[in-house]
C-alpha cells in the first residue's frame, strides 16, 4: 500500500504529464471532459442516421457550393473524432469561424466516409468551455 495515486494529476506527477504530453492531447483531453459538461456524444460514438448532440471547436469553416447553391462547411473537432457541419444555402454565420466552440445538434450522415450534418441547430460558446 503506497502513498502514490496513478490517477492523481497534481503535485510532480502532474507537472511531468503537463512537460511530456502534447499541447494536441492535451486539447484533446479537455474537449472530452467539455462533453459531460454539456451532455455531448463523443463524435467517434455517432453512427449515420441518428440525432446527436455534439460539441466541439470548428477547426475549419470554408464555403464550398453543393448543387450550385452556397454552402457553409465547418469541421467540428471534440477530441475524439471529427464531423462537417453544413449549412446549405447560407455563405456566412456570424461566429462561425475557426477556433470558436460551438455545440451542435441534428441528424448525423455519412458521406464519403466522413461524418456530416446538415443545417444543425447550433449554440455558439464561448472559449474555455464555459
Amino acid at each position: 500500500m503506497g502513498s502514490q495515486e496513478p490517477h492523481k494529476q497534481g503535485g510532480f506527477r502532474g507537472f511531468l504529464r503537463r512537460l511530456t504530453t502534447s499541447q494536441a492531447e492535451l486539447e484533446a483531453d479537455e474537449l472530452q471532459q467539455d462533453l459531460d459538461r454539456h451532455g455531448a456524444t463523443p463524435i467517434v460514438s455517432c453512427g449515420g442516421r441518428r440525432r446527436f448532440c455534439v460539441t466541439g471547436t470548428l477547426r475549419t469553416v470554408t464555403l464550398r457550393p453543393r448543387g450550385g447553391a452556397p454552402a457553409l462547411e465547418a469541421e467540428l473537432y471534440d477530441g475524439s473524432d471529427v464531423i462537417d457541419l453544413v449549412w446549405l444555402g447560407r455563405r456566412k454565420i456570424a461566429g462561425i469561424e475557426p477556433g470558436r466552440m460551438v455545440l451542435a445538434e441534428g441528424l448525423v450522415s455519412l458521406q464519403d466516409g466522413r461524418k456530416v450534418m446538415f443545417n444543425p441547430k447550433y449554440e455558439l460558446r464561448p472559449a474555455g468551455g464555459a
